[in-house]
């Protein structure tokens, strides 16, 4: 984003955009060449001159270019998006076989000094937004009550699987619209946080010990919790109109909280938003990147859903990942310090090894010996 770029001219970097980068956002070249930004017209151009890469999708992350983008990526040359390292292993692998220095967005530690940079939750704000506006335009009802000449119309009701930062986003969302919202977590800890929002919290009598994870995150449970806690909700999700699932956890599939029977005992013209969709689907029925129709239920599996609003999707994203740059550079050049936790938890590929911990434990590797501190 345009607005970004006097900062990083300030910390004594030079600033080079891809022509036609920020069109689809509606910033045009002309926005960032008038703040300081050296504008060149192709993608190879931009590899070849720029020591540090900023992407939003890079490989892993992106199935359409990201290997395109792999064959113009030079040693030493610093990578920094998302990279979808926990899933992606191949794409990590070809990473350090390039030798390149790439840390990833998705990694940012949950922790105050961090926050700033919090890519993931950025884009959870957009994603719990948008998800109440697509369930909105597919359902055959209103959200609001209304008093009207021709009688009352009653309120639609909406169940909110999660509440995470897109759930409370979504949670927002829907009450602004006027709708009776419910909301379920895992997490006894965000009780409190869905009803300051306005939202009714449900309770299932489950023993939730251990389900949240280090940095506020929730735990993965084991399939008797799962299957315990689908039998108890499957009266919620029948009562309800519109039902948005956003329950993840992080480097792992999603876990199916709606089944198949369940979307059966819906009624018709409900609607069914599955966040999860990218990581396989909170519903049994979700297709990732499909809208289907089943048992009268229209069950939509949107990826990427930040994209569909790029102007301040693209606002808060380059803000995050500015302030990391800045984080990482000192009077204009690369300085890693290993032992501050940002840079060491973001970092995944370096002198052509992979060396995030979590990483190399999925691919079976042993722990990586690190340095404390160097330049890029």
């Amino acid at each position: 984003m345009p607005a970004t770029i006097p900062t990083l001219i300030k910390a004594k970097l030079e600033v080079i955009v891809e022509s036609d980068s920020g069109v689809q956002a509606s910033f045009p070249d002309a926005a960032y060449a008038e703040r300081g930004a050296r504008i060149v017209k192709g993608r190879a151009e931009v590899f070849q001159k720029a020591d540090v890469i900023l992407q939003v999708r890079s490989l892993g992350a992106n199935p359409q270019s990201g290997h395109a983008d792999l064959d113009l990526m030079h040693p030493e040359q610093l990578i920094i998006g998302f990279l979808e390292p926990l899933t992606e292993l191949e794409a990590a692998k070809r990473l350090a076989e390039r030798r390149v220095t790439a840390f990833s967005m998705e990694l940012m530690p949950r922790i105050t000094r961090a926050q700033s940079m919090d890519a993931l939750s950025s884009m959870a704000t957009v994603a719990g937004y948008k998800a109440v506006l697509l369930a909105a335009e597919i359902l055959p009802k209103m959200f609001p009550m209304l008093m009207t000449a021709a009688g009352t119309v009653n309120p639609a009701r909406v169940l909110i699987v999660g509440a995470g930062v897109a759930g409370l986003q979504a949670i927002a969302t829907a009450r602004k619209l006027g709708a009776l919202v419910y909301a379920y977590d895992i997490r006894p800890a965000v009780k409190e946080q869905i009803q300051s929002l306005g939202a009714k919290f449900v309770e299932l009598p489950l023993e939730t010990k251990g389900s949240e994870a280090v940095g506020g995150y929730a735990q993965a449970m084991d399939e008797d919790f799962y299957r315990r806690q689908r039998e108890l909700m499957a009266k919620t999700v029948a009562e309800n109109d519109v039902v948005i699932t956003t329950a993840a956890v992080p480097g792992k599939k999603a876990p199916v909280l709606v089944t198949a029977e369940m979307v059966k005992g819906m009624n018709p013209g409900s609607v069914i938003v599955d966040l999860a969709a990218d990581r396989g689907g909170n519903c049994e029925l979700t297709r990732p990147g499909q809208t289907r129709v089943e048992h009268g239920v229209t069950i939509v599996g949107p990826l990427n859903v930040a994209s569909t609003i790029p102007f301040h999707a693209s606002q808060m994203y380059a803000k995050n990942i500015s302030n990391f740059l800045l984080h990482l550079a000192k009077d204009g050049q690369i300085q890693l310090n290993l032992q501050d936790e940002i840079t060491r938890e973001t970092l995944v590929t370096r002198g052509g090894e992979i060396v995030h911990p979590r990483v190399r434990e999925a691919l079976g590797l042993a722990p990586a010996a690190t340095t404390e501190r160097s330049n890029a």
